[in-house]
């Protein structure tokens, strides 16, 4: 089940890829209308919310979050609390779009950018006003992109742009590196993107795939007096991998309420 009107405001790399993700889905063009002062992309775009002449079912929020108190009012002086807000800005509350859409069902999400490849990863969290039914839309049109998580609090979102939204950038510093460090060992550049890149998307697929915990999938490869051995050895020595990651991720959550 998927909106029968969208209205989409915003047509940058994410609210773009949610658009090809809805056609993938099943939805029509002709049901979708974009809002953009500067795309010429697609179809059925207009460059002013005047020219829009219909309530949409949804509204998808994909402009840049400081934008967002110069749409709204008039937004909702053209719909009103009729149609479901699905918002993707980070670091914008409820609290914020409930001050400009009083009374409107509102859904947070935060996907990431691996939904350009359908492979996205979405957390999920409504207001009161929200019905099942909405609630139901906002999650299939997020997980046309990839998968979703529902949050039993709304803090929990600034986790979830800690994992999984920023945390695309953590694992391509990871890949880089063992590019870097396979290029350093007599691996050629072409030879050694092809290697990380399909041993980082292989495991991700195993790990998918496989009943066993990540402990266990590890301890599958790492032989007594291996290479595996030593190679942890290194990344595990005093927990500094694991306190890093865990000083990376706080840092983005704090930030993340910062921005709030």
């Amino acid at each position: 089940m998927l909106p029968e009107s969208l209205l989409l405001a915003g047509a940058g790399k994410m609210g773009g890829a949610l658009y090809q993700a809805w056609l993938r889905a099943g939805m029509r063009a002709d049901t979708i209308t974009i809002l953009s002062k500067t795309s010429h992309m697609y179809p059925n775009t207009l460059h002013t919310l005047e020219a829009v002449t219909a309530v949409p079912e949804c509204v998808v929020l994909a402009v840049k979050p400081q934008m967002m108190e110069s749409l709204l009012p008039p937004l909702f002086a053209k719909f009103g609390a009729k149609p479901l807000y699905i918002s993707i800005a980070a670091g914008k509350t409820l609290g914020f779009f409930e001050r400009f859409l009083p009374g409107s069902a509102i859904v947070r999400a935060m996907p990431n950018t691996p939904s350009l490849v359908g492979k996205g990863m979405s957390g999920l969290y409504a207001n009161a006003a929200t019905t099942h039914y909405q609630k139901t839309l906002a999650e299939n049109l997020l997980k046309a992109a990839g998968e979703v998580i529902w949050l039993e609090k709304e803090s929990l979102m600034d986790v979830v742009t800690a994992i999984s939204g920023s945390g695309p950038a953590y694992l391509f510093l990871f890949m880089e590196s063992l590019v870097k460090a396979a290029i350093e060992n007599g691996i050629t550049p072409e030879q050694a993107k092809i290697l990380v890149l399909q041993m980082v998307t292989g495991a991700a697929e195993l790990a998918m795939q496989s009943g066993e915990s990540l402990a266990e999938l590890r301890q599958n490869v790492t032989s007594k007096g291996g290479t595996t051995e030593a190679a942890l050895g290194v990344l595990m020595h005093n927990d500094v991998l694991e306190s890093l990651l865990k000083q990376a991720v706080d840092a983005a959550v704090h930030r993340a309420i910062a921005l709030s």
